[in-house]
């Protein structure tokens, strides 16, 4: 299939290679088939602005609040919290800064993990230079926060503490449940990126006490280009753009009624099936691992026999390998993996999240993600040991050949 012109001056070759194993699930999911049939009838029959008066308006607003209730009821909050917007990065940019604007003026100390996603980090650290305080706390090898670190951290001057429900690029699962009740024991926000976890593992929003979390479609098998930001009740937040009229002025422009219909029909099927496929990809993981089990000199496993991981996040180290090689190796081979978050794609510093939890910057550059999905199958995994093996045997083969020489 191309893309082209009219005059045909322009194609563009959307086929790609039909071949490829797709191991970077954690980066973006393909869009399913369901999702894609619920886009194209959406832009056909909801195309109109649904913030218009006329009846096609009022059909367009009519789907945009049914979207509102079904995912209100996939998060476990209410309806009147779901604000729809252009992604996981603007509703964690959006939850900070709405959060903040509702905070008295002398709070200004924000405590974070070490370990968030640059969105909200870059984010933060801008804040250093408008008077914010800003502690990001480091966690323990495995990735894991502990409350009382956190406790720890706290001061009378705390307006916010944000804190991943689950990172993207070793997969730790945080206790945000108790996280949540510590903060709103104290009267502190509390905001937690779900990005990674929504469809994965279960959120509870309200039963977190959580006063803002942060969505994103494509992670779910949705259209790329829209998320949402759940905002609890009791936050009387200010819009952050003046004079904004969609989404009750939480963001502006036309609110994007296809992209938000395809994004909640995935979500509802990925929710629906998480737990069956959630068993399913844990055994697939650990046959993988057995099958590591040969080069175990030269592979470490992060966090391998770890609870709280989510399923579809494999980290490793290739000892001796850096990761833009194994990644580049692989894809010469037909597989497509990554070296870390998407977001950090391209940089050739190690990713803060990786020294964070201890890693030299050697180890962290030796690092690879492999992230699977509901396409992953075991030959999939199986062809990934194998290059990781080659890998290893090509490598040392060298090393050993230039000591003889």
């Amino acid at each position: 299939m191309s893309l082209s012109t009219k005059n045909n001056k322009q194609s563009f070759d959307l086929r790609g290679d039909q071949n490829v194993i797709y191991l970077d699930y954690a980066s973006t999911a393909p869009i399913s088939d369901e999702a894609l049939h619920v886009f194209v009838q959406a832009s056909k029959q909801a195309f109109a602005n649904s913030n218009s008066l006329h009846d096609e308006g009022d059909h367009a607003r009519t789907i945009l609040e049914a979207c509102r209730k079904q995912l209100a009821e996939l998060i476990g909050g209410y309806p009147s919290g779901i604000y729809f917007t252009g992604g996981g990065s603007e509703s964690n940019v959006l939850a900070i800064e709405m959060l903040l604007k509702n905070s008295p003026k002398h709070k200004n100390h924000i405590v974070a993990s070490a370990m968030e996603h640059s969105s909200i980090y870059n984010y933060l650290k801008s804040l250093e230079h408008t008077g914010y305080e800003i502690t990001f706390l480091l966690p323990d090898k495995h990735g894991k926060l502990h409350v009382d670190t956190i406790r720890s951290s706290l001061n009378n001057r705390t307006a916010l503490v944000s804190i991943q429900h689950a990172n993207s690029e070793i997969g730790c699962i945080q206790n945000v449940k108790e996280i949540g009740h510590l903060l709103h024991d104290k009267s502190i926000y509390f905001h937690s990126d779900c990005v990674q976890s929504f469809g994965k593992i279960p959120i509870e929003a309200e039963l977190w006490k959580a006063d803002a979390i942060s969505l994103s479609s494509h992670k779910v098998y949705g259209p790329k280009g829209v998320g949402s930001l759940y905002l609890n009740s009791c936050v009387n937040w200010q819009p952050v753009i003046p004079g904004g009229t969609h989404e009750n002025g939480v963001r502006a422009g036309t609110v994007n009624v296809p992209g938000i219909a395809a994004f909640v029909a995935a979500a509802k099927t990925q929710c629906t099936v998480m737990q069956e496929e959630n068993i399913r990809l844990e055994s697939l993981k650990h046959a993988f691992f057995a099958k590591l089990e040969a080069y175990r000199e030269h592979v470490h496993i992060i966090n391998k026999d770890i609870e709280n991981q989510l399923p579809t996040i494999i980290g490793l180290i290739v000892r001796g390998i850096e990761g833009q090689y194994m990644l580049l190796e692989s894809n010469r081979r037909g597989v497509a993996i990554s070296t870390g978050t998407a977001c950090q794609i391209g940089m050739q510093t190690p990713s803060k999240a990786l020294l964070s939890t201890g890693l030299t910057k050697d180890e962290a550059l030796q690092y690879i993600r492999i992230s699977t999905g509901k396409q992953t199958n075991a030959a999939d995994l199986d062809a990934m040991a194998e290059i990781i093996g080659k890998a290893i045997k090509e490598r040392y083969s060298e090393r050993t050949e230039s000591l003889h020489e």
